[in-house]
């Protein structure tokens, strides 16, 4: 008989992504104080050409777009943006990506207006595609 600890399984994996380097969520959060929409928007992109792997200056780029197309182009860099930063991070395809872990939140909220968009622009196999996906990576759900 071994003196080896046995070490049991509890389910499928969690993937959590880093929190972004606090000067950077501090300059998105002083760009969303900003009144004007345009001028917000504009403040955002720049916060995301500093840093394009910001996936939560992505999600909030998606929310600010003029239209769903440009909402829908945001939405899905900071999704696949999100699928890279996933799999540097020893996601393998499989298991939970949760809402409540904060590093997260950009993926999934990319996701999500992915999502949204797809089905306000008629490409309903995309939106259920992502409607399942995020059930698939948090089966509690969108909070």
């Amino acid at each position: 008989m071994s003196d080896q600890p046995i070490h049991m399984s509890h389910g499928l994996p969690s993937t959590v992504l880093p929190d972004p380097p606090a000067a950077l969520a501090g300059a998105l959060d002083e760009a969303l104080q900003i009144a004007d929409i345009d001028e917000r928007r504009a403040a955002v992109a720049v916060v995301v050409a500093s840093e394009p792997r910001f996936l939560l200056a992505w999600a909030e780029l998606g929310d600010l777009g003029r239209d769903p197309i440009e909402r829908y182009a945001a939405y899905r860099v900071g999704y696949h943006r999100g699928l890279d930063a996933l799999r540097a991070n020893g996601w393998r395809g499989s298991g939970y990506v949760r809402w409540n872990e904060p590093g997260n939140a950009g993926f999934l909220r990319s996701l999500r207006g992915l999502g949204e968009m797809a089905a306000e622009i008629g490409e309903e196999d995309e939106a259920e595609r992502c409607s399942t996906f995020l059930l698939q990576l948090d089966p509690s759900g969108v909070p």
